[in-house]
């Protein structure tokens, strides 16, 4: 059997990465490595030639996952105005009908938040998941109509965070109601009128 080469065993490693960063967020953590393994076009075997465990990749999937998040949300901040305005986007893009149905692609805290919650806190995803919370209540922050106060400001996008994640996790778990819609209204009103 030929080896491979280093470019096709980085390939493969970004693969892996790639296909557990969207099925942890779509099926939770309890995801099979050969599940990730199937979903990244590899067999099952060639997983501990890239990571010394499940706990280290579920780390690595975690933090890729907020770094896309982080960066949608740059782009989206910077497409914007005015602070106001790239508020308003971040909170109408959140509280979206394709981020409810389409946790795979979707922000990280909504679709993590509930198995990090239950690993152990020696666990690496416990890390992974706070340092991506902070870097998204960073983006939130600079946001705020008392971005110059930090204390000030980091309370409300605390406050503001909460109220999205909170709303998209009941409106997830109510898909397919009429209550579901009416959560992601009654947030995405909320937020939109607080300042």
């Amino acid at each position: 059997m030929p080896r491979v080469s280093r470019a096709e065993t980085e390939k493969n490693r970004l693969a892996i990465e790639e296909a557990s960063s969207k099925l942890f967020r779509e099926r939770g953590l309890s995801v099979s490595v050969a599940d990730v393994m199937r979903a990244a076009g590899l067999t099952h075997g060639g997983f501990y030639g890239h990571f010394k465990s499940k706990d280290e990749l579920a780390a690595i999937a975690c933090a890729k996952a907020f770094e896309g998040s982080a960066a949608k949300w740059k782009q989206r901040v910077a497409a914007m105005e005015n602070a106001v305005a790239a508020r308003n986007a971040l909170i109408n893009g959140y509280l979206d009908d394709k981020h409810r149905t389409e946790p795979s692609t979707g922000c990280p805290l909504a679709s993590l938040v509930v198995d990090v919650s239950r690993e152990d806190s020696s666990k690496p995803v416990r890390d992974a998941f706070h340092q991506g919370l902070e870097q998204l209540v960073d983006v939130l922050s600079t946001l705020q109509p008392e971005a110059g106060t930090s204390d000030v400001a980091r309370q409300q996008a605390l406050e503001q965070l909460s109220t999205l994640v909170g709303a998209m996790l009941l409106a997830r778990a109510t898909e397919g109601t009429a209550l579901s819609d009416e959560l992601l209204a009654a947030a995405r009103t909320q937020l939109l009128q607080s300042k």
